[in-house]
């Protein structure tokens, strides 16, 4: 249980955002960092957030997120990563997105794109772009996933490789520090896997929280990908491992 009224509030902040800081916290409460941090270390002995340093995240592991959660995790965030990833999708291009509430946020800034073939094993972003009278939209068949409108499996995979895309827009659950793109559902991976062979170039939108989290399965590494768009400062090593992979980060 939660023990005071702050700390729910923490919580909901932290949901809202992906994380918290304790010096921004002891700020917005007026109250000392030491406070801050019991209440952040009762909220983490509980299972309800995670310590980082300065401050805590939603937690993660082996275990998603659950989806409308994870939608309303750093929703400006994403919607700025967003609009920048839509801005390098030109008019008449072919694009696969995936599952994923920040493809999901891309999907919302295409909807003035003309003549767009997008393909998506995602239900939300097919009825997104549906507002779009000009996009042709194909859902590539497989197993719904209900909880988040997924579509994965065997047919899924065959389906997708049946295309060669101008862009594939991938999420994923974690990046982690050697630059691994990281997810929980091995169906997934293989869809999101066989879009990557068959693009041109590979987009990655991933916002900060994605840094602070772990998954167990390994999509690829950022040196399959074109461009990574996020709005988080990557740590020096990264950058640089990027810049030698050739990858261009795009901080918005």
């Amino acid at each position: 249980m939660v023990s005071n009224f702050r700390q729910k509030e923490i919580l909901e902040l932290a949901r809202k955002d992906g994380k918290v800081t304790v010096d921004g916290l002891a700020e917005l409460y007026d109250v000392t960092v030491q406070t801050i941090r019991r209440d952040l270390s009762e909220l983490a002995d509980s299972g309800r957030l995670q310590r980082v340093h300065g401050g805590a995240v939603v937690p993660s592991g082996v275990v998603n997120i659950q989806y409308e959660e994870r939608r309303r995790l750093n929703e400006d965030g994403k919607k700025s990563i967003a609009v920048r990833c839509a801005q390098e999708i030109p008019n008449g291009a072919s694009v696969f997105m995936n599952i994923g509430t920040t493809t999901e946020a891309v999907a919302h800034e295409l909807l003035d794109h003309e003549n767009l073939l997008v393909v998506t094993n995602n239900l939300n972003i097919a009825n997104i772009l549906a507002a779009n009278h000009s996009c042709e939209i194909i859902l590539a068949g497989g197993v719904l996933r209900r909880a988040d409108g997924g579509i994965v499996g065997g047919l899924t995979v065959e389906m997708v490789k049946q295309f060669k895309f101008d862009y594939s827009v991938l999420g994923c659950s974690a990046i982690d520090a050697d630059g691994d793109l990281l997810d929980f559902d091995g169906q997934e991976i293989i869809v999101s896997s066989t879009a990557i062979k068959r693009s041109r170039k590979v987009m990655v939108v991933a916002d900060q929280n994605k840094f602070e989290r772990k998954a167990p399965l390994t999509i690829c590494s950022l040196s399959d990908v074109t461009m990574l768009f996020t709005d988080a400062n990557l740590s020096k090593q990264l950058v640089a491992d990027c810049t030698a992979w050739g990858t261009e980060v795009v901080v918005a």
